[in-house]
């Protein structure tokens, strides 16, 4: 993958996707990724240093990415992309030229925006499929995650089981592009 911007208009505003700086963000990414909200994303307890560690290990990963994302040039959602065959699900299904993995993270909200985290999905989505070399999106949400479930199912995820990986027992799910352009998220005006 590149890491080029990506851009879109939503009716909410111009969103953005950047290679996230690691450094630069540790503070907001702290913020974020220990907020009660975000206790599937595995690191509750973390401090500054040890989420900037972690982030800066993920810049230098070549099959593992960071972004940030940003609505009206505000930071707002964190992404990440990686190659699932330089990663734990290797060992949990045959990767397929053309997968790329995902996770998303939308920052606590500091008022309702009704359709915030839809346009986020639906951006992050159709940033990943911008690259003619991702055919499918993989992710792996711990079981325990409904909201997650929903939002994925809304974006053409089918659920091909449970798996058990180092941290939780996730539900591996696969989106081709004729599945996520089927979508509802797909389809509505988000």
């Amino acid at each position: 993958m590149t890491r080029t911007g990506y851009h879109r208009t939503s009716p909410l505003g111009e969103m953005t996707i950047e290679p996230l700086d690691a450094t630069a963000e540790a503070e907001q990414l702290h913020a974020w990724i220990t907020h009660p909200r975000a206790v599937f994303w595995g690191m509750p307890t973390a401090d500054i240093p040890t989420v900037q560690r972690e982030y800066q290990r993920i810049e230098a990963d070549p099959h593992h990415h960071a972004w940030l994302g940003r609505l009206a040039n505000i930071p707002l959602f964190l992404a990440e992309s990686y190659d699932p065959a330089h990663s734990e699900l290797a060992g949990h299904y045959p990767v397929q030229a053309g997968d790329v993995g995902m996770h998303v993270l939308v920052a606590p909200p500091d008022r309702p925006r009704h359709g915030l985290t839809s346009a986020v999905m639906r951006t992050v989505m159709e940033f990943l499929f911008a690259d003619p070399r991702h055919q499918r999106v993989v992710v792996e949400p711990d079981v325990r995650n409904t909201a997650i479930a929903a939002k994925n199912a809304a974006a053409g995820f089918v659920v091909a089981g449970e798996i058990r990986l180092s941290d939780k027992v996730a539900r591996l799910s696969f989106c081709t592009r004729s599945d996520y352009a089927a979508s509802s998220l797909a389809r509505e005006a988000l």
